[in-house]
């Protein structure tokens, strides 16, 4: 999403072209907390990691805010209540009330309340994140498929059983409408993958035939209802991943930066397919308080700080060489990859990411 007076896009970005030209990341001369009015955040892996704020969240956050950026916390976790999250935010130094945060539970809720009218039934698959939304939204939570619920909405619990799933099942064989809060296959935990919700709404597909709608990213809804509770005008989203909240972003037409503290890497960057590309990279949220340098292309030679990337016109392989900031680094070699027609293989990229040393930690995202 263009922003008038905003950042100036690299000298790579022309105003029309295929996808994965219109895709570069931008150059900002201002801190990007001064060119957006909303962060819409991410959480996990962006401002915390389990029980603990990644390390300098909440200094890079509160610049954000006294340089006038508003926070929004947006989540696809649909298990807990706004006011929970918020109190974990302020917990870890993040100052943050319920209506900061946006739930994929709150999408979930405004979506069926588009469709259904008030006082319908929904059964809830989930956790009281859930029923909470669909009380806000005038519906009415229920538990089995005898209550004749019209719709069927599936969200991760931890205590979640095998009789509400088979309920669930039940309804949605019955024609109840079927709706996820997100899709995400596994959840990721110290002691390895787990089931995530899209495993669960898997079961239901599975024994009814039918696939749900997904409410939460990268699907539009959770980024809708975050820009209607913000009121956002210019809004950035802010993630660690890329097939969720870049991705959705993309869809959604909002510009996007990926902060490499969670689970998108430098070298997933470099391997993004178009649709999956940020507008900006930063090593962390400070990366909102500080201005971007632009990619500057000259044929096959890429430039970005004291940094220059270049990709062999025979094999396509990337190389790079220079100092200074290793994000300058990455931010070259990105516009270098995205050139290449086709995309590059993790072997014509390892090279040049041997020689950036940008190593980001692997965690999950909420």
């Amino acid at each position: 999403m263009g922003v008038p007076g905003g950042p100036a896009a690299s000298a790579s970005r022309p105003e029309a072209g295929p996808p994965e030209r219109a895709e570069l990341p931008l150059g900002s001369a201002r801190p990007l907390a001064e060119v957006y009015d909303t962060a819409l955040l991410d959480l996990d892996g962006v401002v915390y990691l389990g029980r603990s704020a990644v390390p300098g969240a909440p200094e890079g956050l509160a610049a954000a805010r006294a340089a006038g950026m508003r926070l929004a916390f947006v989540t696809n976790n649909a298990s807990r209540s706004p006011s929970a999250i918020a109190a974990q935010l302020a917990s870890l130094g993040v100052p943050a009330t319920s209506s900061d945060v946006v739930t994929s539970a709150q999408a979930a809720a405004r979506l069926l309340a588009g469709r259904l009218p008030a006082g319908a039934r929904v059964l809830v698959s989930g956790g009281i994140g859930l029923r909470i939304a669909l009380r806000e939204r005038g519906l009415v939570p229920v538990s089995t498929a005898a209550e004749r619920p019209a719709a069927v909405v599936q969200g991760y619990a931890p205590d979640l059983t095998y009789a509400l799933l088979a309920e669930a099942a039940i309804a949605v064989g019955r024609g109840a409408w079927f709706v996820a809060a997100n899709a995400d296959r596994t959840l990721p935990t110290p002691r390895g993958p787990q089931p995530g919700n899209g495993s669960l709404a898997g079961l239901i597909t599975a024994v009814s035939g039918t696939r749900p709608e997904v409410a939460g990213k990268p699907e539009p809804p959770l980024h809708a209802e975050a820009v209607a509770r913000t009121g956002a005008r210019r809004p950035l989203v802010v993630g660690d991943r890329l097939d969720t909240d870049i991705e959705g972003a993309v869809r959604a037409g909002a510009d996007s930066l990926l902060v490499l503290t969670g689970v998108s890497g430098p070298a997933d960057v470099l391997l993004a397919p178009a649709g999956r590309r940020p507008r900006y990279l930063a090593r962390d949220l400070s990366g909102l308080v500080q201005p971007h340098p632009g990619v500057i292309e000259a044929g096959d030679t890429f430039c970005c700080g004291q940094w220059v990337a270049r990709v062999d016109g025979r094999s396509g392989r990337l190389d790079l060489a220079g100092s200074g900031d290793r994000v300058d680094g990455l931010r070259a070699l990105a516009v270098a990859a995205w050139s290449v027609p086709g995309g590059v293989t993790e072997e014509m990229v390892r090279p040049a990411l041997g020689v950036l040393r940008l190593d980001a930690p692997g965690h999950p995202s909420g």
